[in-house]
């Protein structure tokens, strides 16, 4: 098959879509029930859950597509792409939902900041503190590319362990 190429970007399309549009959905769920301001091990494992199992669906569906056949190269190209579409999506949802839906988000999420490492850290004083949440303020734009970057990451491993499980070459005629 000479268009695997091919193949693999429409899978990772198709399945980073999915993902991606499952993790919004997510996002959603997570604002109408009023916990969008948690980041505990719960909502950050669901979110890895959910890109973790878009990844693998997509291997297996793309190898089961190709006749059963997969190179390890075949699968880190969709492992990647999903995670770079769902990526782009999950940015994308951000973005719309910290400037339009919930503008102040940013502003609560700083003090809850606040509020925690004031606990965490007793000795230090509330002008120490604030004067770090201003330099992460400056910084705040970072954390797009660094999402991104952490995501296709999160693919790479996921599709580097995928496919040395599920990879079977061509046999050499």
């Amino acid at each position: 098959m000479e268009n695997s190429q091919a193949e693999t970007g429409k899978f990772a399309l198709n399945y980073g879509l999915i993902v991606g549009a499952v993790g919004i959905a997510f996002g959603v769920m997570l604002y109408t029930m009023d916990m969008h301001y948690e980041r505990g091990l719960a909502v950050q494992g669901t979110q890895t859950l959910i890109l973790v199992v878009g990844i693998v669906l997509g291997i297996y569906q793309f190898k089961k597509a190709n006749l059963n056949f997969m190179t390890l190269s075949e699968a880190l190209k969709v492992g990647a792409g999903v995670a770079l579409i769902a990526g782009i999506l999950g940015i994308l949802y951000f973005y719309i939902f910290s400037n339009f839906i919930e503008p102040e988000y940013m502003d609560k999420m700083y003090e809850i900041a606040k509020q925690q490492a004031l606990i965490d850290n007793p000795k230090l004083t509330e002008e120490e503190i604030d004067k770090g949440i201003e330099m992460q303020k400056s910084f705040s734009w970072m954390s797009y590319p660094i999402i991104l970057i952490m995501n296709i990451l999160i693919g790479l491993v996921v599709g580097v362990i995928t496919g040395l499980i599920l990879k079977k070459d061509r046999p050499a005629y």
